[in-house]
C-alpha cells in the first residue's frame, strides 16, 4: 500500500516475499453419530450437538463412563450327561434310603428319632431325585434318542437295521446341535444366552477407536439408553444428525456404530426376503450416510455388514443382501464409502464391565437351576452355604444381596464364571467400523493419508467371527457389481490383518483405493481452503501466477513426503492456470478463475507377482 508523504523524513514499506501457503487440513477425523450414558454436561444438553473430544478420557467425562447394561435372557436343554448325573443321585440316595431303612428295621422298638428322620429325609431326596430324572427322560430330545437306541438294540429284524441306525444317528445329531449352537455347557445343559434389550454400541466403539490409534474426534448423542426396546426401528434421529453435521467442516469420516441395531423384530426368519426386510432401515440410513459424504466430497462413510458375524448355510448371505440394498443416488458416490467384513471377537469388554445386571430377571431361575446342578453333590445335597448365595436370585427369600452374590460366584463359582464369559464374548463381538476409523488415524499420522490402510493389525481382537481364505475373498474383493467389500482376516504368526483396501466403487480405475479417494480428497479441501484468499482477487497474470506458485508449492511438498508419484516433481503433478490454457475471454468477464489441476497419487500394490524360473547350470 503506497503511503501519503508530506513530511520530510525516512518512510519504510514492506513488501511481501513470499506468497499465500496451502494449509494442510486434518485427514483423521471422525464424526461418531449414537446412543450416550449421558445427555448433558455440566448443566448443558448435548443432544444433537457435534462435540470435539480428544480422548477416551474426555469421551468418558462428557458421555457418561457407564457402559450400556445389556441384557440378555438365558435358557437350556438338557443333555443325555444330566440323565447320566441324575441316575446316579437317584442310585445314591436309593442307598442312602435302604441303609436308612435298615437301620430303623435293626433298631426295632429301640428306633430312636433321628433314625426315623433320616428316613424321612432319605426319602425326600429320592423322591426328588426319580422326579428329576423321569422330567429329564421326558424331555423331547432325550426321549428321542433314548426311544431310537432300545429300538436298535431291541431290534430283530435284521432289514430294519439300517433305519434303527440312522433314527439313532439323527436323534444324536440334533443333541449335539444343541451342544455345538450353545453358548456354553455346564452340569448337563446346553445353555444359550440372546439379548432382550439394544446393544448400545457408541461406548465399545469409542474405546475401540482410541484402541486401534483414535486421537480427535467428533461425537454427537441423539439420545440415552432405553432399556425398555430390544432394536432401534426409527432412523429420523440418525439421518437428523447427519444433517447437522453438514455443518462441521473438521470431519473427514462418518461413523454410526448402532447402525447393526437397526433392525425390524417382526422380520420372519424362514423368509427368502429376512435379511432384507430386517436390516431395510439400516440399509437406508447407510445410503443416507453415503449421499451425505458423495454430497459434501470431503469425507468418506466407514461401513459395517448388518448381520455380519455369521452366514447361512444356504440363501442369501449378509455381504450380498448389503450389496443389493445399499444404492447411493450417485453411483459415483461410491467411492466415498468403504465396508469392513466381517465382525470381529474383541476384547473391549472386560470382566469388570459384567455382572448380574446383565442377567434378565425374568432368567433368575436359570441361573439358579445352573448354580443348584453345580454345588449339589451326588446325594441330592445342596451345600448350605452356596444355598444362601444363590437365594440372591430367588425373587422372594432373599439371603444374600445380589451385589455380593455376584462377586463371590464371579470367584468361586464355574458355571457363573461361564455365563459371565458368554455375555461378555457376545458383548465383544463388535462390527469393526469404529476400529477402523482408528487405523485410518493412526495410518494417517504414522504414515500418511496416501498410504492404504491395510496390511495392518487391528488391536484389541481375538479373531474375525468368520474365517475367510483366498479363495473367500475373491468375490469380496473384485466383485462383478463393483461393490467391494474390504475383508479382516486372520493369519497364523501374524495376527488379525486388515487385507483390503477398496472403497465400494471398486470397478472404478480412479477410484478403486482408499487411499486415492482419500488423498484426493485431502488435496482438493487443502487447496481450496487456500483459494478462498482470492476470491475478488485481481483476475489477472500476477494472481494467476500467484495461485499457481501456492499450489505447486503445496504439491512439490506432498511429492517429497511421498504422496505423489513421478521421478522428478513435473511427473508427479501440474498445475496450469491462465487465459488461453484454462479460460477464456468470457471466463474472466463472467469473474471465473479457473484452475487445472493433475497429480499422479500412489496406487497400492495389491497384487504382487514373482516370477520364478530354472536355467541350465552355467560354467
Amino acid at each position: 500500500m503506497s503511503t501519503t508523504m508530506k513530511t520530510p523524513g525516512v518512510y519504510i514499506q514492506e513488501l511481501d516475499a513470499f506468497g499465500n501457503a496451502v494449509v494442510p487440513i486434518p485427514t483423521a477425523i471422525p464424526a461418531f453419530i449414537g446412543y450416550t450414558a449421558q445427555t448433558s454436561y455440566n448443566g448443558q444438553s448435548l443432544l444433537n450437538k457435534a462435540v470435539k473430544v480428544t480422548s477416551l478420557t474426555d469421551f468418558l467425562t462428557i458421555f457418561g463412563s457407564t457402559p450400556p447394561q445389556v441384557q440378555y435372557a438365558m435358557t437350556s436343554d438338557i443333555l443325555p450327561e444330566r440323565v447320566d448325573n441324575l441316575q446316579v443321585v437317584v442310585d445314591s440316595t436309593s442307598k442312602t434310603l435302604d441303609d436308612a431303612n435298615a437301620a430303623v428295621t435293626k433298631a426295632g422298638s429301640q428306633v430312636t428319632t433321628d433314625q426315623t428322620d433320616a428316613v424321612t429325609s432319605a426319602t425326600e431326596a429320592n423322591t426328588a431325585a426319580n422326579t428329576a430324572l423321569t422330567e429329564a427322560q421326558a424331555d423331547p430330545n432325550i426321549k428321542a434318542l433314548t426311544d431310537a437306541q432300545d429300538a436298535l438294540a431291541n431290534n430283530t429284524d435284521v432289514t430294519k437295521t439300517a433305519e434303527l441306525e440312522q433314527n439313532v444317528k439323527t436323534a444324536q445329531t440334533t443333541i449335539d446341535d444343541l451342544v455345538n449352537n450353545a453358548s456354553f455347557v455346564s452340569g448337563g445343559y446346553a445353555y444359550n444366552i440372546d439379548t432382550t434389550t439394544i446393544n448400545y454400541r457408541m461406548y465399545s466403539g469409542i474405546k475401540f477407536f482410541y484402541e486401534n490409534g483414535g486421537a480427535e474426534c467428533y461425537i454427537m448423542s441423539i439420545g440415552g439408553y432405553d432399556y425398555t426396546k430390544s432394536s432401534i426401528t426409527d432412523t429420523t434421529d440418525f439421518m437428523s444428525a447427519i444433517t447437522f453435521f453438514q455443518k462441521e467442516t473438521d470431519p473427514t469420516m462418518l461413523v454410526i456404530p448402532d447402525v447393526v441395531e437397526i433392525a425390524d423384530p417382526t422380520a420372519d426368519p424362514t423368509s427368502d426376503t429376512y435379511l432384507q426386510d430386517k436390516y431395510a432401515n439400516a440399509y437406508s440410513l447407510q445410503n443416507e450416510m453415503i449421499n451425505n459424504c458423495g454430497e459434501l466430497t470431503s469425507r468418506i462413510a466407514i461401513l459395517d455388514i448388518p448381520g455380519g458375524y455369521s452366514e447361512p448355510l444356504v440363501g442369501t448371505s449378509s455381504v450380498d443382501q448389503f450389496r443389493d440394498s445399499v444404492e447411493p443416488l450417485d453411483a459415483k458416490f461410491n467411492s466415498y464409502a468403504a465396508a469392513y467384513y466381517p465382525w470381529l471377537h474383541t476384547t473391549v469388554y472386560q470382566t469388570s464391565e459384567i455382572s448380574y445386571s446383565n442377567i434378565n430377571t425374568k432368567s433368575y431361575d436359570q441361573v439358579t437351576q445352573l448354580l443348584t446342578v453345580e454345588f449339589t453333590d451326588t446325594n441330592g445335597v445342596l451345600d448350605p452355604k452356596m444355598a444362601d448365595i444363590i437365594s440372591a436370585f430367588y425373587p422372594t427369600d432373599q439371603k444374600t444381596s445380589l451385589e455380593k452374590a455376584d462377586k463371590i460366584l464371579q470367584s468361586l463359582s464355574k458355571s457363573y464364571q461361564l455365563l459371565m464369559g458368554a455375555i461378555m464374548d457376545n458383548m465383544n463381538l463388535m462390527a469393526p467400523s469404529a476400529g477402523m476409523a482408528g487405523i485410518y488415524t493412526s495410518v494417517d499420522n504414522n504414515s500418511g493419508v496416501w498410504v492404504a490402510p491395510a496390511n495392518v493389525g487391528i488391536q484389541s481382537t481375538v479373531s474375525p467371527s468368520i474365517k475367510i481364505d483366498n479363495e473367500g475373498q475373491e468375490d469380496l474383493n473384485v466383485p462383478i457389481d463393483g461393490k467391494s467389500i474390504c475383508v479382516i482376516r486372520s493369519f497364523t504368526g501374524r495376527g488379525n490383518l486388515v487385507w483390503g483396501a477398496r472403497t465400494l466403487d471398486g470397478n472404478s480405475n480412479d477410484w478403486r483405493y482408499i487411499n486415492v479417494r482419500r488423498t484426493l480428497m485431502y488435496i482438493e479441501q487443502s487447496v481450496k481452503d487456500a483459494a478462498i484468499a482470492y476470491v475478488f482477487a485481481p483476475n489477472d497474470a500476477s494472481t494467476w501466477i500467484t495461485v499457481q506458485s501456492m499450489i505447486s508449492n503445496f504439491l512439490t511438498g506432498l511429492w517429497n513426503q511421498g504422496g505423489l508419484v513421478g521421478s522428478k516433481s513435473s511427473d508427479a503433478f501440474s498445475v496450469s492456470i491462465g487465459l488461453g490454457s484454462t479460460m477464456t475471454s468470457d471466463d474472466i468477464l463472467n469473474g471465473i478463475m479457473r484452475v487445472a489441476v493433475k497429480v499422479a497419487v500412489s496406487h497400492p500394490a495389491e497384487f504382487i507377482e514373482i516370477t520364478f524360473q530354472q536355467e541350465m547350470q552355467k560354467g
